[in-house]
């Protein structure tokens, strides 16, 4: 095994182009190296991108934010401009382990390695937030839910690495928010999780939405179905009956020790809409 700590995305897309053999990315290593000692991967080359500049940094732009690919979930959640603007996606990156976990974990660890059950992942795609692929042919830009295809694949081709995300500003009354379904009350994996995020207008009508369903199919799902039936109505109970049933109908979930597909379904209708509430109340809607 090779262990190469590149000081540029240049070299680190270089490197993994070039190499023979399987190959694998160290930011945070939360997910990779418990792989490791567990013998599901043993990879040729380690590529670790911690000492790339520009990659350990939250930016604000005049865009919104940049999230570096080895900003650790502890340090999202001490940025209090970001928790101001996204909550929901700061929430959701707080879960993933320990506190000791956090200090290492990253968003972009956690969306590559490609669980259905990620809990950072159907917060950011609700945020409609972008994920920046550096690769042997330059820069892409793409939706967070073009990444992951399957339970632990991606689409990143050989020599491409996500090297940030890209987060919108706060539009004026719009309020995210995830929730999270789990057998134990701490560190666990989620059964059903829910991102929503919602946008108002000065009545406290809904005028944008994006709802999100994790550990509810092979991938993250965006139910266009149930932001379409928020928008241009409040979120009264008929709304959130409605909510409910498209989200519980949208899932294709698996049946395992962890939970029936009946359980699923029942929790995915339930999560969706305590989670568009605290979205709704966030946004500033009564």
């Amino acid at each position: 095994m090779r262990y190469i700590r590149p000081l540029s995305i240049e070299d680190a897309v270089g490197l993994l182009a070039d190499a023979s053999g399987t190959s694998a990315i160290l930011a945070g290593g939360s997910d990779l190296l418990v792989r490791m000692k567990g013998g599901f991967v043993d990879p040729d080359l380690i590529v670790d991108i911690k000492a790339i500049e520009g990659l350990s940094e939250i930016r604000e732009t005049a865009d919104g934010f940049s999230i570096g690919a080895t900003v650790p979930c502890a340090v999202l959640g001490e940025s209090s401009v970001l928790k101001k603007a996204w909550p929901g996606v700061v929430e959701a990156s707080k879960l993933i382990g320990s506190k000791q976990v956090q200090g290492r974990c990253t968003i972009v660890g956690n969306l590559c390695n490609a669980s259905p059950a990620a809990d950072s992942v159907p917060a950011l795609v609700a945020a409609a937030a972008k994920a920046v692929v550096a690769g042997p042919s330059g820069k892409r830009t793409i939706p967070v839910e073009a990444v992951p295809i399957g339970p632990g694949k991606t689409s990143l081709t050989k020599g491409e690495i996500v090297e940030a995300i890209l987060l919108g500003k706060r539009e004026p009354r719009s309020g995210d928010a995830y929730l999270r379904f789990i057998p134990r009350t701490e560190m666990d994996i989620a059964v059903v999780s829910a991102g929503v995020k919602l946008s108002l207008d000065e009545h406290g009508v809904i005028t944008a939405a994006r709802v999100a369903r994790g550990a509810a199919a092979p991938t993250v799902l965006l139910v266009e179905e149930a932001a379409e039936a928020l928008i241009g109505r409040k979120l009264d109970e008929a709304a959130l009956e409605r909510l409910a049933k498209i989200c519980a109908g949208a899932c294709r979930p698996i049946d395992d020790k962890r939970g029936t597909i009946e359980f699923r379904r029942k929790v995915a209708g339930v999560l969706a809409g305590r989670a568009a509430t605290t979205a709704y109340a966030r946004a500033g809607g009564k």
